[in-house]
């Protein structure tokens, strides 16, 4: 903060070795978190799939996320991007630890990228589909799966990922809950898209946190730990991932597209205390 009403704004692409490519995050580097209707406010004035903010805590940082419209307790791409912005802006070295509501997050930055450490979050089989969705996969013989946060859907190829067309009317009645659809590749291991229209995120261009449950599906239905998967987005992604006891590894590069000042209104609650 260079005053009480100006923050430093950062925002990278992630999953991408250029600009324009990957998924663009925001980040916001603090000393203290804002209040949760300002870090909301401001995630909605980036209009972007998530802005991440960021405090100092012991030897790394909580780190909170937000979309358009909801705080989230998981996301991949910001915490690079976030990890990235620390390395490059801010000369961090080594291993980074971020404290977050899905517990520890690691990253550590390689001489061409970052490896991101995840929880492995196995896949809950279903039977079946929740009813606001179930009508758009009716003749899908794929397996139907979940985990916390997402539902998932294995499609027969990846022509019939890159060409499905979502009905986000209906995806979003299943609220903050979002869609995967995935199938094997043709040239990467698997492949995937993601929608979740009822957090504020019509379809997000390339998701870490979905391969937290993605990766240990596609490890057992290939035989194989280390993978590569591609998210068919517009802008697309390729993540290498290994399933390694019960975390998974994403490794990507990241590209900062902008620096920015945020101008806060003088009214404005820029901090409150941290949550435990």
């Amino acid at each position: 903060m260079t005053d009480r009403n100006t923050l430093t704004m950062y925002q990278a692409d992630a999953f991408s070795d250029r600009v324009f490519g990957g998924n663009p995050a925001a980040v916001l580097l603090l000393d203290r978190f804002l209040s949760d209707d300002l870090m909301q406010a401001i995630a909605a004035e980036n209009n972007l799939a998530e802005t991440a903010f960021a405090q100092p805590h012991c030897a790394g940082w909580d780190l909170r996320w937000f979309t358009p419209t909801v705080e989230v307790d998981f996301c991949g791409h910001a915490t690079l991007a976030t990890a990235h912005i620390l390395a490059s802006e801010h000369d961090v070295r080594g291993e980074m630890v971020f404290f977050t509501r899905v517990g520890e997050l690691r990253v550590l930055p390689l001489a061409d990228g970052y490896r991101l450490d995840i929880p492995c979050l196995a896949p809950e089989f279903l039977a079946e589909l929740p009813e606001a969705v179930e009508a758009l996969f009716s003749d899908v013989r794929g397996q139907r799966f979940r985990n916390f946060e997402n539902l998932y859907v294995e499609l027969a190829d990846e022509a019939a990922v890159r060409s499905f067309v979502p009905d986000l009317h209906r995806i979003a009645k299943l609220g903050p809950v979002g869609l995967v659809v995935t199938a094997r590749g043709n040239t990467d291991d698997f492949v995937s898209r993601y929608f979740a229209p009822g957090a504020g995120i019509s379809e997000d261009p390339v998701t870490g946190s979905i391969h937290a449950t993605l990766v240990p599906f596609w490890a057992n239905k290939l035989g194989k730990n280390k993978m590569s998967a591609f998210q068919a987005s517009a802008r697309g992604g390729r993540l290498l991932c290994e399933l390694k006891d019960d975390r998974v590894l994403i490794t990507g590069k990241v590209t900062t597209f902008m620096k920015a000042e945020v101008y806060l209104p003088s009214s404005a609650n820029i901090a409150q205390p941290t949550r435990p």
